[in-house]
């Protein structure tokens, strides 16, 4: 992921915010969105394109769209930093490849360990029964 291409290529919008704060409110647009193409993006390799596509995330679009958007201060520039730094985050999370998990087989000792444990149990249960006459 070219981190410089990227952020040439993301499409800003302010809008009004919504919720309480009076006249400022309706005079500003502080909340700011940000929409990045991963189909049409030439910041990510085709292998990180289809990675991202297959992930089920309500924020990726049918068209491949990624949608975020931020309006916790009243600043607009604030507002800016924070999509776009949520933004490479999300990517840097959802680019990184898990590792895969190698089976391991139990060691004979701890086979044996539950076993023996396992007969104690069993006979500690049956000197509990009364003798049978």
């Amino acid at each position: 992921m070219k981190v410089d291409i990227l952020l040439k290529e993301l499409n800003l919008k302010a809008v009004r915010s919504g919720g309480a704060g009076g006249q400022h409110v309706n005079k500003t647009s502080s909340k700011v969105e940000v929409a990045f193409s991963i189909p049409n993006s030439a910041a990510l390799s085709e292998d990180e394109k289809q990675r991202l596509l297959k992930k089920q995330d309500s924020r990726i679009s049918k068209e491949g769209v990624i949608v975020m958007q931020s309006d916790e201060t009243r600043s607009q520039h604030k507002n800016k930093s924070l999509v776009i730094e949520r933004l490479l985050k999300w990517l840097e999370e959802n680019l990184k490849e898990k590792k895969l998990r190698k089976k391991t087989k139990l060691s004979k000792a701890v086979i044996e360990k539950r076993l023996k444990e396992k007969k104690r149990q069993a006979l500690k249960k049956l000197h509990r029964k009364n003798p049978e006459h």
